[in-house]
């Protein structure tokens, strides 16, 4: 094998070798290829998703002003209770007391 022989034989082996990467780039991206409706169910799919985070941060605002709504009626409530059994303990202890006065009016009278 002379020299011009090894440059044909060199320069056809790059050709192949040129030819079988162009034709294996070409079915990657036949292959690979996005086609409107994919573009369009991924736009729809990013809308629903938008859509939901949107609900979920409007519920969450929601359980928030819910939950501190009923931590002040809760603590309303207790101070509530609080006072009502001061006031029930004040009167049980000024009925013992008449009980007491009449008990020693009767025995003294």
């Amino acid at each position: 094998m002379n020299r011009s022989e090894f440059i044909i034989a060199t320069a056809f082996i790059l050709f192949l070798a040129f030819c079988v990467g162009w034709f294996t780039c070409w079915l990657v991206q036949r292959f690979s290829r996005v086609t409107t409706a994919d573009v369009a169910e991924l736009d729809d799919m990013a809308k629903a998703l938008h859509d939901a985070e949107e609900t979920r941060d409007q519920a969450i605002t929601y359980l928030q002003q819910r939950e501190a709504e009923l931590t002040n009626q809760l603590s309303q409530t207790e101070a509530e209770l609080r006072a009502a059994m001061d006031g029930l303990r004040d009167a049980r202890h000024e009925a013992e007391e008449l009980r007491g006065y009449i008990e020693r009016a009767n025995q003294g009278g």
